[in-house]
């Protein structure tokens, strides 16, 4: 029974902070009449969050046509609730995709970013355009990584052939630098590990930064569950089969967590396991079953200070956190209005470890619905003392811990 949830969540709402919020995205165009004819905004929604230190990162794919950039920046300094064009990163010169001039160099598509401990963004390019419609492979995926500083690209990924499909779509990744060894070499922002979510071929493909190596896993858990491909927020329903999606790393736990977005169930597997190499052939992945939502979710985090797992149940609209140590759960937020389909929940280094999160209506995006006449992107901080010290209590459970796989 979840249905006591939103009962107790109504208290629960003023923990939310709206940084920026859009209707519809907006960009600072370069004077080029092409890219401004092209703008379809009602078909550009992002789908990635990334807290710097001064500018708040967008993932903005390309699942249909009429996107203008892929990757994009606000600062963070703006007062809260404001909607800010957006600023192509690095440069509008990274997006002539945009312009219809796909260069394989460029950025293609977007879906997530990832900022590591050496102030340097680590951009996931799928490489994959109009997603949604007809899925055209334009280039090979890869990762390029950013100097944040200077904005300089500093260093390109490219993943052996062998490890994709034909419908491979390189959808988020985690960074791990809790691999590293003690030495102090000069290669030490590189020495680490990063895990990457193939959502439409389901699979993990694991990349070792140090010895710039990559290797694919994959197992049953990461594929979509055909009884819970089908998603309800407020009463709107909508299909999506999509497999492995959202991750999560835990240090501490020396785990990933990982859910496909058409599941009611969070995995986990060995961090240990997943950097030791490519797994000798005919061994299945030891995956564990850590637990099941109250519905599905995309966005999902750790807080590395105590293991809680963050994560959004997409049917109660709410933000919720569950620790698999303790068995506690809490509801940091909940909001019918202001959670729709969280694309990103992320506990913020840069921010003293508050939770953000990325809601989008995508159903709306999806369906070909999304109205100009409402506000429908927003970036929200969940506010103290949602978070860390007076927590909501909850009585249902909004995640079940697992007894067994």
């Amino acid at each position: 029974g979840y249905l006591a949830l939103l009962a107790q969540l109504t208290i629960a709402m003023a923990s939310l902070e709206v940084i920026s919020q859009w209707s519809l995205l907006q960009f600072d165009f370069p004077p080029d009449p092409v890219l401004l004819e092209k703008f379809q905004p009602e078909n550009t929604v992002p789908t990635g969050l990334e807290i710097g230190w001064d500018r708040i990162y967008l993932g903005i794919p390309r699942l249909r046509a009429g996107v203008p950039a892929t990757l994009a920046w606000i600062p963070r300094s703006l007062p809260p609730g404001v909607s800010p064009v957006l600023q192509a990163y690095p440069d509008w010169s990274w997006h002539t995709t945009g312009r219809g001039d796909i260069n394989c160099t460029g950025l293609i598509s977007v879906y997530r970013v990832r900022a590591d401990r050496c102030n340097r963004l680590w951009v996931l390019d799928a490489g994959v355009i109009t997603s949604l419609d007809d899925f055209r492979r334009v280039c090979p995926p890869k990762i390029l990584i950013f100097d944040m500083a200077t904005d300089r690209l500093v260093r390109s990924v490219y993943f052996p052939r062998e490890l994709l499909r034909p419908s491979s779509l390189l959808t988020n990744i985690v960074l791990d630098d809790s691999r590293s060894s003690a030495s102090r070499h000069s290669s030490t922002c590189d020495n680490l590990f990063a895990y990457i979510s193939d959502t439409v071929a389901p699979g993990i493909i694991v990349y070792d930064g140090r010895r710039d190596n990559a290797w694919r896993v994959t197992h049953a858990s990461m594929y979509p569950d055909p009884d819970l491909g089908e998603y309800d927020i407020g009463g709107e329903k909508f299909t999506l089969m999509d497999g492995v999606v959202g991750l999560a790393h835990s240090p501490a736990q020396g785990l990933l967590y990982y859910q496909p977005l058409a599941t009611d169930r969070v995995f986990s597997v060995s961090t240990a396991v997943l950097a030791s190499g490519p797994p000798a052939e005919g061994t299945d992945l030891p995956v564990n079953l850590v637990g099941r939502k109250s519905s599905q979710g995309l966005g999902i985090a750790v807080d590395p200070r105590d293991d809680t797992i963050v994560f959004s149940p997409m049917t109660e609209t709410a933000i919720a956190a569950w620790n698999p140590i303790t068995n506690s759960h809490r509801v940091l937020a909940q909001d019918s209005e202001k959670l729709q389909f969280c694309a990103e929940v992320r506990w913020a280094e840069r921010d003293n470890g508050a939770v953000w999160a990325l809601s989008t209506r995508f159903h709306k995006y999806f369906k070909r619905s999304v109205s100009k006449h409402e506000i429908n992107v927003r970036v929200l901080r969940v506010k103290e003392p949602g978070y860390g010290g007076g927590y909501i209590p909850v009585q249902t459970h909004v995640l079940r811990r697992a007894a067994n796989f």
